[in-house]
Parts: structure tokens; C-alpha cells; sequence
């Protein structure tokens, strides 16, 4: 597909969708948020997509936040509107089918950080720094940030960081259970690479039950949808592949049926 702030290169299943606005440390205008809800109708449609790794181009930034001179006219009523469409995209990518990876490569502020929590998992690069400075703003993370990141690391942390708008590196990310990995900027996107090959390697339809039952997760309904999911994978081809593998002490050859 074609775009203007997007850049997308598909190979051996796995999607790297860079978002490409260096000049402006690629943050989030809208026109880039309205390509990236095309890009993810997109992926959700496309079969030859298995796993998609999402970073920003350059080597100082993968989001550095929204694009402020959007803000200046906003008043309630505008707010409401970005902020639902926000969370509507950042939905749409955590929801995902397929799995999502942000190879976080710079700074993750505000937006970006927002977005770099949608996403399933992430790897940091060790220039890499997070934050959610909205305060500095006199606004809050609008995007989902509040509940995502108070989720992810705690709600003492959580509140903290936006409390004072601090930013963390690679390092204390990773420490926190922010970033799964740190790896030095050159191997970044190889190492995003090697860990994407590997979970498609999976069965399909037990990839997406993962993700749909994670995302439940903390609430009422999460352990019954475990269950659910369970009874959906065991009523496929590829369940019964990986048994017969198993037994058969060989690799399994999966088909997401």
C-alpha cells in the first residue's frame, strides 16, 4: 500500500511498518493516524501477513509524541473526538489477530508511548527512552496510556511516571516489565526479526486465542474467555497436528485450520 507517513515492507510473512516522519521525530499528526487505521484495516485483511513489527524511521525517535501544533485550536469538544479516535486505532492494533511487535527505536513519548503499549510486545533499543509528559501539557494520556500503562507496570509506577512526566531509559524500562528486551541499535530490528520468525512459526489460530485472552486479562471476563479460546483451539487441524507431532517426536507443520 501506498503512504505518505508509512513505510511498509513485507517479507517471509512479517510486515515492518515504519512510520516515517523523521523531520518531525515522526510524531503523530493526524493524517498519520488515519493511515495507520488503513494500514491495520489492511493487515487484518492480508493472509500473507503473519506478524508485523512496528518502529520509526531514523535513529533518534519511534514516536516522540503527538503532533502538538494540531492542538491549538482544540477545545472539549474537539479533545473528546481526538482522544475517542485515538483509542479507537490503539484498539484496532491491540486487537489485532496477528501479532505486533514495537521495535522501539529512540524516543516513545506521549503518543508514541501510547502506541509502543498497543502493540503485544516490545523490544527497546538502548538509546531508547519512555514517557507519558501530557502533564506538561495540562491534558493526560488520552490514547489509552493511563489504563495500559497502570496495567502493565503497576499503579504506583504508573501514576508516578505521568505524575511527573519523568522519562525512563532502555534499561529501567526492561527492569519494570515495560520492554521485554534491550538490545544496542544496530541489532535492533534483526533481533525484532529473529523473535517475529519464531512466533509465526506457531499455529495461527492459537496465536490469535493468545492474544484475544491476554487482552482480557485483569477482568471479569478473562478466565471464562480463556476457556473459550482452549475450546476454539482444540476444535482445529492444527491442534490435532501438534499432538500427532508431539507424539511423533517431530516438528509440527501448522496451517491455522
Amino acid at each position: 500500500m501506498n503512504f505518505s507517513n508509512l513505510k511498509t515492507e513485507l517479507s517471509e510473512g512479517i510486515l515492518i511498518l515504519t512510520i516515517a516522519r523523521p523531520e518531525k521525530l515522526n510524531a503523530l499528526n493526524q493524517q498519520t493516524m488515519d493511515e495507520l487505521n488503513s494500514c491495520f484495516d489492511w493487515i487484518y485483511s492480508n493472509p500473507e501477513i503473519k506478524g508485523i513489527i512496528l518502529t520509526g524511521e531514523g535513529e533518534k525517535a519511534f514516536v516522540a509524541g503527538a503532533d502538538i501544533s494540531e492542538f491549538l485550536q482544540m477545545d472539549g469538544e474537539v479533545g473528546r473526538h481526538l482522544s475517542q479516535k485515538g483509542q479507537d486505532l490503539f484498539f484496532k492494533i491491540e486487537n489485532c489477530p496477528k501479532p505486533v511487535l514495537a521495535a522501539v527505536n529512540g524516543f516513545a513519548l506521549g503518543g508514541g508511548c501510547e502506541l509502543a503499549l498497543a502493540c503485544h510486545m516490545r523490544i527497546a533499543s538502548e538509546n531508547a527512552f519512555f514517557a507519558q509528559p501530557e502533564i506538561n501539557l495540562g491534558i493526560i494520556p488520552g490514547y489509552g496510556g493511563t489504563q495500559r500503562l497502570t496495567a502493565l507496570i503497576g499503579k504506583g509506577r504508573a501514576i508516578e511516571l505521568m505524575l511527573t512526566s519523568d522519562k525512563i531509559d532502555a534499561s529501567t524500562a526492561f527492569s519494570i516489565g515495560l520492554a521485554n528486551h534491550v538490545y544496542p541499535f544496530s541489532d535492533l530490528l534483526t533481533k525484532a526479526k529473529e523473535l517475529m520468525l519464531k512466533i509465526i512459526t506457531k499455529p495461527p489460530v492459537a496465536i490469535t486465542m493468545i492474544i484475544n485472552a491476554a487482552n482480557k486479562a485483569g477482568s471479569a471476563e478473562g478466565y471464562a474467555s480463556e476457556v473459550t479460546n482452549f475450546s476454539k483451539c482444540t476444535a482445529t487441524e492444527d491442534f490435532r497436528e501438534g499432538v500427532t507431532a508431539f507424539l511423533e517426536k517431530r516438528k509440527g507443520v501448522f496451517k491455522g485450520k
